[in-house]
């Protein structure tokens, strides 16, 4: 028998019942996840704007968390339960629109200015005229799009930065073989615990724990009928098994009994991504260009997270030279850094806020 593990990923108490259980030893629990009714709150802006906000903590300077191209909040749901037992914060992360259970009235304007707008009018419905200390901090696109929403100065009461693996001129090369590695992902997938797999197998998110709660943000049930030509194809192109070579004597009948596989495969309820990235190409390089310079310029004190020291181009070098900013390298983490190694992002934030007294470890915390 094993134990239910409870992640206090946003505001969990258990009279409201404000928090996700799953089954840390097994994927069987992530395909019956639920958002429940009071475990997050949707800001509505107009009836055509909901954004899906998740919050945690009670007190001390708010991280505003800003998650990757095709992912949702919910990538940062373990990141969120260590970070909450270093020091004392509140946590934000939101679904950024196109993605998670945002809904907007143009889900496919994914630019860097319209998404930085989205940021700073988030913050606004949250806090009012006087919102408390905030710090962002990004993930891939969105570090991007933290870097744009402070530039900007969509937040006024901006206490810090943080951009996690993502720089200008990695990300710029990065573009001309994206839509490559897109065309290589599994286009559906059988279930959940089939997309948890792959992402594991893949290298996309290398920590188990965390590939079962962001998966869930990142796939959705297929609305197309599953006779249709389209998905049909997919299934066949996108789903990941693994096949022992057969011997030629069996071949008819192996073949036979992998056309009844297929024709239970078609039965099943299949999940497809929330989000086409490929269809976001015309936005990739205003995410990304001139990222750099806009990250010097901004005035808050300022960490940059990388996988690699390789990933540092000319500008930033430069920059973190002249002390412009504070870098620390992670190596052998992965792209998803924050779901990777969440406590070693965890532990680098900490240090990073207590250094510029931003806030506090909390006790009993070596």
């Amino acid at each position: 028998m094993t134990t239910a593990k409870t992640y206090p990923f946003f505001n969990c108490n258990e009279e409201s019942w404000q928090m996700m259980k799953y089954c840390p030893f097994c994927t069987s629990c992530a395909m019956t996840f639920q958002i429940l009714p009071f475990y997050s709150v949707e800001h509505s802006f107009t009836p055509l704007y909901t954004f899906r906000i998740y919050s945690s903590g009670s007190h001390g300077p708010v991280l505003l968390l800003l998650h990757g191209g095709g992912h949702s909040a919910l990538s940062w749901a373990v990141f969120t339960s260590v970070i909450c037992s270093r020091i004392n914060c509140r946590v934000v992360a939101m679904d950024l629109r196109g993605h998670g259970d945002t809904k907007v009235k143009n889900p496919d304007d994914l630019s860097a200015e319209t998404m930085a707008k989205d940021v700073g009018k988030v913050v606004e419905v949250l806090y009012g005229e006087n919102p408390p200390p905030i710090m962002i901090i990004g993930h891939s696109m969105g570090g991007a799009i933290a870097v744009h929403t402070a530039a900007s100065n969509h937040v006024p009461s901006l206490l810090g930065l943080c951009v996690i693996d993502v720089v200008e001129g990695t990300a710029m090369d990065a573009l001309n073989s994206m839509q490559n590695f897109l065309r290589g992902r599994p286009k559906t997938f059988k279930s959940v615990e089939n997309a948890i797999e792959w992402s594991v197998k893949s290298g996309q998110i290398r920590n188990v724990e965390s590939a079962r709660v962001s998966m869930v943000g990142q796939v959705k049930k297929c609305e197309e009928p599953l006779s249709s030509p389209g998905v049909s194809k997919s299934i066949s192109e996108g789903i990941i098994e693994e096949e022992e070579e057969e011997e030629e004597e069996g071949g008819e009948s192996n073949h036979k009994r992998k056309k009844e596989d297929d024709q239970e495969i078609k039965k099943e309820c299949l999940y497809t991504w929330r989000i086409e990235l490929s269809k976001t190409e015309k936005y990739w390089e205003g995410w990304f260009k001139g990222l750099s310079s806009l990250f010097l310029t901004c005035s808050v004190p300022k960490l940059l997270l990388l996988a690699g020291v390789d990933r540092l181009d000319k500008d930033l070098t430069i920059g973190q030279m002249q002390g412009k900013f504070q870098m620390q390298v992670l190596p052998q983490c992965g792209h998803a850094v924050h779901e990777d190694a969440p406590e070693k992002v965890a532990d680098a934030l900490a240090t990073f806020m207590v250094r510029h007294m931003f806030t506090e470890f909390k006790e009993g915390f070596p």
